[in-house]
């Protein structure tokens, strides 16, 4: 055993030590919720083109049940942040899986597209709740030097369920129908519940700064289980419990207020970006001329690049200023959409350069889940986190619903990828202005 730490110097021991088994197992979990999240959310865009054909739904009407499930992860984000906050991110994260899992089964039986979309809202907020959360739980149990990689590793458990959506959208809708995509995906959600249970922990900056009921026992439970010895005693004073809603106008005072409103904007831009190229690529690309399982394909790829391109970010963040690594991917994501559409005179061609798309923009949101937990202090963290993603997620909301208009007015895919290739590049010119201030969060912790 270490000797006991100092009792100001928690967080800075978490920081310097070395990444302990139980961590990395922290951030595992953190990462399955995650390959769960990203199966639940992305199956509309692998189900869309069988649904819209069963019902007859127009290109407008696609785009708004694509939307539907972002709405819900906006007003997620947003309301359930601060509960987490609150009393607990394991507890959150539990009831959270519960609802998205009930809502995916629910939505593999709707019989027409409002009760699809209502059930898409609820899914969305169960899922709204867990990516605030987990990424948070994520980085708190990181160490300063893999803070990048176990954030982005959660981005490629995101990139990893998409890719099982794909895989199982191309086996099971032409045997069984769409429903049976939305069945397997709230199965297996639920499943995952009793081993979130066992392996999720309680954050331990939630501990030290809120200080529930047997606070100290639990924070030495948590330490003896990292290799650490235990606490005398809590450190510091006992805070002054705020109301839930107190973080938010923490978020916009003069210490954070030039970090809250760049992340936010940045979200925004990454996220319509994003959620236009993951959203809308199965379907763009039939509309280019391939064949609806070459379209499903091209999708799959997109999310199979992001499995590395997230893990590699996290790598080179290791190394080098996260900022400059995510600008770089920015304006080579930008790159790569102007060009994406063009490519697909050649099927290999279009595939390859799908799959580099994928690692880039999936690296972008990455990054940006990166920085943001260690912008803000452990008693706002989850609301700041949360409150970004639900900025985000507007961005992300307006771009399939905004797509599938410009599409209905005879906008051309090409013209469609080169307008987010611009998104892409104001992107990259925020994160080079978002510089890390001297006291970039309310309580000191290191960044």
């Amino acid at each position: 055993m270490r000797p006991p730490p100092a009792t100001d110097t928690v967080r800075r021991l978490l920081d310097d030590a070395p990444m302990s088994r139980y961590q990395w197992g922290a951030v595992a979990a953190c990462v399955l919720l995650n390959v769960l999240d990203g199966f639940d959310v992305l199956v509309m865009a692998f189900t869309g083109r069988s649904v819209a054909t069963e019902w007859g739904l127009s290109g407008s009407q696609l785009g708004l049940l694509l939307s539907a499930g972002l709405v819900g992860m906006a007003a997620g984000s947003v309301l359930i942040g601060p509960w987490a906050d609150r009393i607990g991110r394991r507890p959150i994260v539990l009831g959270c899986l519960v609802v998205a899992g009930l809502a995916m089964l629910a939505s593999s039986a709707a019989q027409s597209p409002g009760q699809l979309g209502a059930l898409r809202l609820v899914t969305g907020l169960g899922v709204g709740g867990i990516l605030a959360t987990s990424n948070v739980v994520a980085a708190e149990y990181a160490s300063a030097r893999w803070r990048g990689l176990a954030v982005s590793l959660n981005s490629t458990g995101y990139a990893i369920g998409a890719v099982l959506g794909g895989v199982l959208a191309a086996t099971l809708i032409g045997q069984l129908g769409w429903r049976s995509v939305f069945l397997v995906g709230g199965l297996a959600t639920l499943a995952a519940v009793p081993l979130v249970w066992w392996r999720l922990p309680e954050s331990l900056d939630f501990l030290l700064v809120r200080r529930p009921a047997g606070a100290l026992e639990r924070v030495n439970a948590l330490l003896a289980r990292m290799g650490h010895a235990a606490l005398p005693a809590l450190p510091g004073d006992a805070p002054a419990l705020t109301g839930v809603a107190a973080g938010y106008g923490a978020l916009l005072r003069p210490a954070l207020r030039r970090t809250t409103v760049l992340l936010w904007i940045s979200f925004f831009c990454v996220m319509a970006g994003f959620y236009f190229v993951t959203s809308w690529t199965p379907t763009l690309l039939v509309e280019a001329g391939l064949s609806p399982d070459a379209g499903i394909a091209g999708g799959t790829l997109l999310n199979v690049g992001g499995i590395f391109g997230a893990a590699g970010l996290g790598l080179l963040a290791a190394r080098f200023a996260l900022r400059h690594v995510l600008a770089g991917y920015l304006l080579a994501t930008a790159v790569l959409l102007a060009v994406f559409i063009a490519s697909t005179s050649s099927l290999a061609v279009a595939f390859v350069v799908a799959a580099l798309v994928g690692l880039f923009v999936n690296g972008c949101g990455a990054g940006l889940y990166a920085m943001a937990p260690t912008s803000y202090g452990a008693d706002v963290r989850t609301t700041g986190v949360g409150t970004a993603l639900a900025v985000g997620r507007s961005g992300a909301i307006l771009a399939p619903t905004l797509a599938g208009a410009l599409l209905d007015g005879g906008a051309t895919p090409q013209s469609l990828y080169l307008l987010f290739a611009a998104v892409f590049v104001g992107a990259a010119v925020l994160v080079l202005l978002l510089r890390r201030s001297g006291a970039p969060t309310t309580q000191g912790v290191p960044a």
